[in-house]
């Protein structure tokens, strides 16, 4: 994820799903590299966000996808919230950002 193509509300809103836990692993969302993009539009009353799983069996997919809108509702309330998910690129560790390495060794 490139951040420098990020607005400063894009980058709000990705600090905000660092809220957003996966259970499984006690790791967030962002730091597990599970969002691809974050793309604010103002003008469409729009906040999309394109993201992955870890597995495409993750027993608690809708569950998390379903958070993330939450977070973003209660920070920006009025706008549309599309949560898209996707597998292209597939998900690998690899995409574990050091914090999220960090935490996992805890």
């Amino acid at each position: 994820m490139n951040l420098d193509s990020f607005t400063p509300i894009e980058k709000e809103i990705l600090e905000l799903l660092k809220s957003v836990m996966d259970p499984e692993v006690a790791v967030n969302v962002v730091d597990l590299g599970l969002i691809y993009e974050i793309n604010y539009q103002e003008e469409r009353k729009l906040i999309h966000v394109l993201m992955t799983l870890s597995t495409r069996g993750c027993p608690l997919g809708d569950t998390i996808m379903r958070n993330i809108e939450v977070v973003i509702e209660e920070k920006y309330p009025g706008m549309d919230i599309d949560v898209e998910l996707t597998w292209e690129p597939e998900w690998s560790p690899d995409m574990i950002t050091e914090d999220g390495r960090k935490a996992i060794d805890q």
